[in-house]
């Protein structure tokens, strides 16, 4: 049925083929056969619409495998490796594949757009970790050359030294925490799972950040009692870093005398799910879906006079992501925040 559709190319050169033979034919009968044409005018009218139609489907069908065997090969350079190339025939609806060659131009913008999203995306991060690493290397920069000047007050230069030690632990830290991640994308760094009290664990936590707590007046608690030990099967020196980046989190960007509070929910399919909220400063809900992007900050000078290499959220996605685990977060600014993640319990 394809053969009987409307081409104007076939159609122009089918009334040329057929006007040609019948003149000819014409011709012939008058000045060589020496017969009366209008005996036969009905049968060069048969004879014309004949060879018309006759020559018109053969010329379409030219057209039409001549089409698509451009268009096979021009699909076949353009994806070698598709098996949709295999089943074309020489009889395929040219429209089938003016709908693959549209469906590829749209996947290849597609891919562009992707591509152009990741190199802005290559380009805000290099522009950020630049950002990042000059902020401490000008302080140090500065106190080093300002020794150098020759400073004689022993307090003075002591005081130096350590603003010029702290600009270091802080490209320290960025060096470290890129290394970690870069480690966990090429999939270098190694989980050394086993089964451990997450109970344990968080109050471990709680401990150790137990002082920076008090200063900033900030509760650390369970939302209950949890008497029993509750086993799960991940990294723990991974699990701890997680728990204490997403409390430090917390207590940066908490309020004076305010709480954060860390819940174990039991889920479906030998899941928990842990939970650290706090009643905080929030975060816009524009911000959420960029939030464990590398060196993202909410508010970049507020940000980075709290100090950390601005990779801790990143971090911590990474670790939960090579556990496959998933992590959460639900905040509204001005009420607080909440990160949740899952993890899977030991069964032995």
């Amino acid at each position: 049925m394809g053969y009987l559709k409307f081409k104007k190319a076939s159609l122009i050169s089918a009334l040329l083929v057929t006007a040609v033979v019948i003149i000819l034919e014409i011709g012939i009968f008058y000045f060589f056969i020496e017969l009366p044409l209008s005996d036969y005018a009905f049968l060069f009218i048969i004879e014309f619409f004949a060879i018309f139609l006759l020559t018109y489907l053969l010329l379409s069908l030219s057209f039409e495998r001549f089409l698509v065997s451009r268009v096979r090969a021009l699909y076949k350079s353009l994806i070698p490796t598709t098996s949709y190339t295999s089943s074309v025939g020489q009889t395929e609806d040219i429209d089938l594949l003016t709908s693959s060659l549209q469906k590829l131009n749209s996947d290849q913008n597609l891919e562009i757009e992707l591509l152009k999203k990741e190199q802005d995306y290559r380009r805000e991060f290099i522009g950020n970790l630049a950002h990042e690493l000059k902020t401490p290397l000008f302080t140090v920069q500065g106190y080093v050359l300002t020794l150098l000047d020759g400073v004689t007050d022993k307090k003075m230069r002591k005081k130096y030294l350590k603003q010029a030690s702290k600009g270091i632990d802080r490209l320290n830290y960025i060096v470290k925490d890129l290394d970690l991640i870069t480690k966990f994308e090429s999939g270098i760094a190694r989980l050394d799972q086993q089964s451990f009290n997450i109970v344990a664990t968080i109050e471990n936590v709680f401990e150790l950040l137990e002082i920076q707590a008090s200063e900033k007046q900030i509760v650390l608690r369970f939302d209950k009692e949890y008497s029993a030990p509750i086993k799960v099967y991940a990294d723990e020196e991974r699990i701890q870093q997680v728990l204490t980046n997403l409390i430090v989190n917390s207590l940066k960007y908490g309020v004076i005398r305010g709480v954060t509070e860390v819940s174990i929910q039991f889920l479906k399919e030998n899941k928990i799910l842990i939970r650290i909220a706090d009643n905080g400063e929030g975060i816009d809900e524009e911000h959420l879906p960029r939030l464990f992007e590398r060196f993202y900050r909410v508010d970049k000078t507020r940000n980075r006079n709290q100090g950390g290499s601005g990779l801790g959220l990143a971090i911590v996605k990474h670790i939960i992501e090579a556990h496959e685990e998933k992590i959460f977060v639900e905040s509204e600014a001005k009420v607080g925040s909440e990160f949740s993640f899952s993890l899977t319990l030991d069964q032995n």
